[in-house]
């Protein structure tokens, strides 16, 4: 008898995960930087030992989603021939937080995973508690991998996750990149892998339960102080009341195709730059105004960035503001951009720069 579909399930998304991680080695199955040790022999030569697997790690909060995922990478991995690991990160936001890491390190333990470890961060305040929350967990993430020679990080976010992504940037009116919700493969090297996005989250639950998986359900997660809780517990449930079952399956559907395009149109600005800058490498205004907007706008944002404005901080009015030198174009002084950044129109010229 086979295990219950909810486990088998979980299962088979973290093994095409993990093929696709292996099928992305080198063809030793080793990572460039990993290290051979040289042992001595009791003969007085020396013994080359060969190269440890490649280390996979989850994050892991102790939620039912993130603890899924963890069952499912420790069963997987040694199956393929890789180790498992697992880091989860303490926030230090809520009293007793330090405990719960520990348990939650504890059970990762319990399930097999080597090496294990809990790591503190500092919050900080920009952006809002949710965004600068999110920053110190990805940066911590982002150490351990390093720290571990790590060649991927497993996250748990679900399908329903990412149908909260999508309102949320529905919401902000930010593009259709903000549309696109979140990758299944991302970061620097593709070191972050998301399994879990085409599952929903009662799958994941239902998983831990079968399994007598304990879970920790974070009390933010039903706070209507955050923004997120809100849409979980309020928003997707009056839209599904008023629209039908099915909303969180067409956003998650929504994300997939808003990301393909979004991926089309940045490689056309991509190609399209050279074309509109002068020899001296400034964007010309009638060449701009030339090109579809939404192939103009990608180039005036990643101008602004490359300036020294911060992509998080570059919303989309700040580029409709420089569009405006291009489309719109009246004698209107220079535009401010975050990161003290400056752009103005100069001789046909559209020049950003540090002000």
């Amino acid at each position: 008898m086979g295990p219950h579909p909810a486990v088998a399930a979980i299962r088979l998304a973290v093994r095409h995960v993990l093929h696709d991680i292996l099928n992305t080695l080198p063809a030793s199955g080793e990572r460039p930087d990993r290290v051979t040790e040289r042992l001595p022999s009791p003969l007085g030569s020396t013994l080359v030992s060969p190269p440890a697997s490649p280390l996979v790690l989850v994050a892991c909060s102790g939620g039912a989603d993130s603890m899924a995922l963890a069952s499912a990478l420790a069963f997987e991995a040694p199956r393929l021939g890789l180790r498992a690991g697992g880091v989860t990160v303490d926030h230090g936001l809520q009293p007793g937080s330090d405990v719960r890491a520990d348990e939650v390190a504890l059970r990762m333990r319990g399930l097999g995973l080597n090496p294990v470890e809990s790591v503190s961060v500092d919050v900080g305040r920009d952006g809002g508690p949710e965004a600068a929350a999110r920053d110190a967990r990805y940066a911590a993430l982002d150490a351990a991998l390093d720290r571990h020679g790590a060649t991927a990080i497993l996250l748990g976010h679900t399908r329903d996750d990412q149908a909260e992504t999508v309102l949320l940037g529905l919401a902000r009116g930010s593009g259709i990149r903000s549309l696109s919700g979140m990758a299944a493969v991302s970061g620097a090297g593709g070191r972050y892998r998301r399994p879990f996005l085409r599952l929903d989250r009662q799958t994941a639950r239902k998983a831990c339960m079968v399994q007598s998986l304990p879970v920790w359900d974070d009390p933010h997660n039903t706070d209507p102080a955050y923004t997120r809780s809100r849409l979980r517990h309020e928003g997707l449930p009056a839209l599904e009341k008023a629209l039908g079952k099915g909303v969180v399956e067409a956003l998650a559907r929504t994300a997939q195709l808003s990301r393909d395009d979004a991926d089309a149109l940045d490689s056309w600005a991509s190609q399209a730059e050279a074309s509109v800058r002068d020899d001296a490498g400034l964007l010309e205004c009638a060449k701009l105004y030339a090109l579809p907007p939404a192939v103009r706008r990608r180039i005036l944002r990643r101008a602004a960035i490359e300036a020294g404005a911060p992509a998080g901080s570059l919303f989309a009015r700040h580029i409709e503001e420089v569009d405006r030198l291009i489309t719109g174009w009246r004698g209107q002084g220079a535009i401010n951009l975050p990161g003290r950044v400056v752009a103005q129109r100069q001789g046909g010229r559209l020049v950003i720069r540090q002000g």
